[in-house]
C-alpha cells in the first residue's frame, strides 16, 4: 500500500498535543499541578492562604497549561521542516518507506517500538522521542485507513 500526503498545520499541532499529553512524565506533572490548583482554591476559600498565594498558584497553572497546549506544539511545528513538504509512504510486509523529492528512507517494522492513533494521524514511535506522523488524510478512503490500521496493528505493539 502506498499513500501520498502533506501536513495540515492545525492537524499537526493537535497531533503534537496528543503526543505531549501521552508522555507519562508530562501527564503526571499535569495531574500534580491540577491537584495543587484544587488544593490552593480550597485552602483560599477556607481562609488558610492569602489571595496573593492563590493568584500566584493560579498564574503558574495557567502558564503551564498554555505552554503544553499552545507554545510547545507551536515551537516543534515551526522548527521541523518536515511538516512543510509532501511525501509518499509505502507499507510492505517486512518494511515501510518514506519518500520525498530529495530521497527516501526505509525501516524494518521491528525498528518501531510502539504506535498511537489520534483523530488525524498514526504516530509511529522509534523510541520515546523519535516518531513519524502518518496522516490518515493520505489514504483514499476509510477502507484504506482501516487497512493501514490493521497493518500497523499487526506489525507494531500499541502504546498508551
Amino acid at each position: 500500500m502506498t499513500i501520498y500526503f502533506g501536513y495540515d498545520k492545525r492537524q499537526v499541532i493537535q497531533a503534537l498535543r496528543y503526543h505531549f499529553i501521552s508522555r507519562p512524565e508530562i501527564r503526571i506533572m499535569l495531574i500534580l499541578v491540577n491537584v495543587f490548583a484544587l488544593a490552593s482554591i480550597t485552602l483560599y476559600f477556607l481562609g488558610k492562604i492569602t489571595a496573593m498565594a492563590f493568584l500566584v498558584g493560579s498564574f503558574l497553572w495557567i502558564v503551564l497549561m498554555i505552554s503544553f497546549w499552545f507554545i510547545l506544539p507551536g515551537m516543534v511545528y515551526r522548527r521541523a521542516v518536515t511538516f512543510k513538504h509532501t511525501f509518499s509512504m509505502s507499507f510492505e510486509e517486512d518494511q515501510f518507506t518514506l519518500a520525498h523529492e530529495r530521497g527516501s528512507k526505509s525501516w524494518l517494522w521491528g525498528s518501531l517500538k510502539t504506535y498511537m492513533e489520534s483523530p488525524h494521524f498514526f504516530h509511529l514511535y522509534f523510541d520515546s522521542r523519535s516518531f513519524l506522523l502518518v496522516p490518515k488524510s493520505g489514504c483514499k478512503d476509510s477502507d484504506e485507513v482501516y487497512e493501514l490500521r490493521q497493518l500497523i496493528k499487526g506489525k507494531v505493539k500499541k502504546g498508551k
